[in-house]
């Protein structure tokens, strides 16, 4: 299980609504190891509808130039100013133009994306309305609306590096 957080609140009268993210990862196998993700969504409740936040995200997507194809990017030191991920004391800290969020996040998430030195950030743009910030979100839920070749195909999949605090 792992569980929703919202972004804080957007500005009034904003088309994208509440914006949610969900730390999870994949199960680790002999052959591959644990693979951490964020996924970013949008509840649908926004001004101008579901549709409209949609269409919202896209754009926002498109604009800081992350494709919105399904397809994997891999973000480079160079290339994410738009783009930032803190991870440190089990809180991970997503920032991107129109996001900033904070959300805890397992021990076992946090050594993933230390080892892995990047986090593979999944960002929706299809509302997901079925699963509220602070929400317990099952595996096979979460799963099952990812798995969507519709939803794959019209979200942004990208690699973020993993940044820490300096010591």
């Amino acid at each position: 299980m792992t569980s929703s957080t919202a972004a804080p609140e957007t500005p009034r009268g904003s088309l994208l609504g509440t914006l949610t993210i969900v730390p999870w990862s994949s199960v680790p196998t002999t052959e591959t190891p644990r693979l951490p993700f964020l996924t970013v969504y949008s509840l649908g409740d926004g001004a101008g509808g579901p549709e409209a936040g949609e269409r919202a995200m896209r754009a926002h997507l498109e604009k800081i130039g992350l494709p919105v194809t399904g397809e994997l990017v891999e973000l480079t030191q160079e290339a994410r100013a738009a783009v930032t991920l803190l991870v440190e004391a089990e809180q991970a800290v997503l920032t991107l133009p129109f996001l900033q969020v904070q959300c805890p996040v397992p021990e076992s998430w946090q050594d993933a994306a230390y080892r892995n030195g990047s986090v593979r950030l999944i960002c929706l743009t299809r509302p997901w309305p079925h699963v509220a910030p602070g929400e317990a979100v099952a595996p096979e839920q979460l799963r099952a609306f990812l798995t969507d070749d519709d939803l794959r195909s019209a979200s942004s999949h990208c690699l973020v590096p993993v940044t820490r605090l300096r010591r």
